[in-house]
């Protein structure tokens, strides 16, 4: 029987269960540092809104 000489789907199983171990370490990774990431773009936004506020209030001094 060909179906036990063939070893071609062995390699895409194997190439799947590597994508999937990435997938599943990336979103353990998020979930871990999910506080900080959700800081981290708090953190931009209120960077930026003081930046141009800021310029906005030194436009307005210098005339």
């Amino acid at each position: 029987m060909k179906i036990f000489e063939d070893e071609m789907a062995q390699g895409s199983a194997e190439m799947i269960l590597i994508f999937g171990g990435i997938i599943v370490i990336a979103i353990v990774a998020a979930v871990f540092y999910r506080n900080y990431l959700s800081g981290l773009g708090n953190e931009i936004v209120d960077n930026d809104l003081n930046k141009l506020t800021n310029s906005i209030d030194n436009l307005n001094d210098k005339f």
